[in-house]
């Protein structure tokens, strides 16, 4: 039985966008809990423009420090922490799937 690399590395990109996609539904979710459970920190990380062309990257990033530096640990609310470890884990597991995506499309053009 011979594996197929070219079928393989296909079903790696769709795990990874399938993973790709539950990162962004997460992200939405935590933030309808943020500007329910914290409406100034939901303005200072742009989220009512975080997803629209005219958002503030400057801003969005902010949330993204916010949740790499674990400083949401310290929150009053338990659903918002749930969320934040939740994006956190989806956040470094679709970044590794995408640069073994990066890495398979290397191997597979020096190998094929």
């Amino acid at each position: 039985m011979v594996i197929n690399t070219v079928a393989l590395f296909w079903a790696l990109c769709m795990v990874c966008l399938v993973n790709m996609a539950r990162y962004y539904s997460s992200l939405r979710a935590l933030l309808v809990v943020l500007r329910g459970c914290d409406p100034l920190l939901y303005q200072y990380v742009d989220g009512g423009g975080f997803f629209t062309t005219h958002g503030q990257p400057s801003k969005q990033m902010r949330l993204v420090w916010y949740i790499y530096a674990q400083r949401y640990r310290d929150h009053h609310d338990d659903e918002f922490i749930r969320r934040c470890e939740r994006v956190r884990r989806q956040f470094i597991l679709t970044s590794s799937l995408c640069g073994l995506v990066i890495i398979s499309l290397i191997a597979l053009i020096i190998w094929h």
